[in-house]
């Protein structure tokens, strides 16, 4: 769907045309911009910046009210830029509410499969210029990101009542377990030394009978990437299997877990239509710290959910303390139409939701400190993505004491932890 665009390309012409990505929204859509990057790439596109775009793909996100107004905005501004490019938006917001986008300028095109993102850009450009080369690249993704992302799940088949993506996304779906593996090889061979498995709700993975732990397990013996890292996951897939599995791996699966709570009230979670009690999710979690060496565990928060009362809120914001999270990705609930919550009595004033946002992010600083400061000393591997910087596998900025070329996986020994909880290592 969308307005027909001129070709511009012709055959002969002396050079590639120009592409430009925005992203929005979650770590899934992050790794579909890297794939669309790859495609145009492949096919003889160049990457640039929007200003010299010929096209700029707008991967668009859905997830609250807010996020799409920032759709929005960015399809608007890139449709303005003075070269005129052709604008193709994809992603959740694009398949939701494609007839609205597609009005906001002649020179947006829709697009609401990424899948076909690149079909549709030489399409409408006239085709890569011929003889066009393959780029040259110092990291594994055409975006310059060092741990690539692999998407081996899409979809969800929770129905929480604040959330729309369900919608967007479909039913839960994975990739077959073999494609999986080759496609971390091929990360490998791009020389990506760490590898984060992303869906949208990951711990859903299942392939003929195969389940999250099963891949993990045949990636660890089947490719000799350097370290796997899961991305975000509900807590009811923190399994006691999968929890054994990261801690005997030696480090090869990341001391990590980003686990979904939204609320540490059961009174709200309920309301959300999570499948947990905060009790559950403690039990979970517990047992993960009590497994595996110097694992930091992330979470996303929900402030200001309809009817959220004081008391809820605080219940809340004492049990994050009391998980000891290394971070908290806090979101003032935001009202997304075509949502149960939307309609719940009880919506919170945004000078309340915003109060309320500044209390757990002050927490979730001092958490972090807190966590960095428990790491000295111990050792851990660190993935530089600059001369001498990178991340330990608790996901923490890190500074070696000397210059180590971008792309490695180096051992270190945590010497020191700064006021804003980057580390300080030794190389080993």
């Amino acid at each position: 769907m969308g307005v027909a665009i001129d070709t511009r390309y012709e055959a002969g012409k002396n050079r590639s045309p120009r592409f430009s990505l925005i992203n929005l929204g979650c770590r899934v859509n992050r790794v579909e911009c890297d794939l669309m990057a790859r495609e145009l790439e492949d096919a003889g596109f160049t990457i640039g910046p929007q200003t010299l775009a010929d096209v700029v793909i707008v991967n668009t996100c859905a997830v609250t009210g807010e996020a799409e107004a920032k759709t929005r905005k960015a399809i608007r501004r890139a449709a303005r830029m003075p070269q005129h490019p052709l604008v193709i938006a994809t992603g959740c917001a694009a398949s939701l509410f494609a007839d609205s986008l597609a009005g906001l300028a002649p020179n947006v095109h829709i697009v609401a499969s990424k899948d076909e993102v690149a079909r549709s850009a030489m399409a409408a450009l006239g085709g890569p210029c011929a003889g066009a080369s393959l780029p040259s690249r110092s990291a594994p993704t055409p975006t310059g990101r060092t741990r690539p992302g692999i998407k081996v799940q899409d979809g969800c088949d929770l129905r929480c009542s604040y959330c729309i993506v369900w919608r967007a996304r479909g039913a839960s779906a994975s990739v077959p377990l073999e494609q999986v593996v080759a496609q971390v090889e091929g990360a490998v061979a791009d020389n990506a030394r760490e590898v984060v498995l992303t869906g949208i709700n990951l711990g859903c993975y299942e392939h003929e009978g195969r389940r999250l732990p099963d891949l993990l397990e045949a990636l660890l013996e089947r490719t000799c990437v350097g370290r796997l890292r899961l991305s975000s996951i509900e807590p009811q897939d923190v399994d006691g299997r999968l929890v054994e599995l990261m801690a005997a791996s030696r480090g090869r699966i990341a001391p990590y877990l980003h686990v979904c709570l939204q609320s540490g009230s059961d009174s709200v979670l309920r309301r959300m239509a999570r499948v947990y009690t905060s009790d559950e999710f403690a039990s979970r979690i517990e047992h993960a710290y009590a497994a595996i060496d110097h694992l930091a565990v992330e979470t996303d928060l929900i402030v200001a959910f309809p009817g959220e009362t004081d008391a809820e809120f605080e219940e809340s914001r004492a049990f994050c303390e009391r998980m000891r999270f290394s971070h908290i990705h806090t979101f003032r609930y935001s009202k997304r139409p075509g949502t149960r919550a939307a309609e719940m009595p009880g919506q919170i004033p945004p000078a309340i939701s915003a109060e309320r946002s500044g209390i757990i992010r002050l927490l979730s600083d001092r958490m972090r400190r807190d966590r960095a400061r428990s790491l000295v000393g111990a050792r851990d591997l660190v993935v530089t993505q600059a001369a001498g910087k990178g991340v330990t596998g608790g996901l923490f900025a890190c500074t070696l004491d000397r210059p180590v070329e971008s792309g490695v996986l180096v051992p270190v020994r945590i010497a020191r932890a700064a006021e804003d909880a980057t580390l300080g290592a030794v190389v080993l």
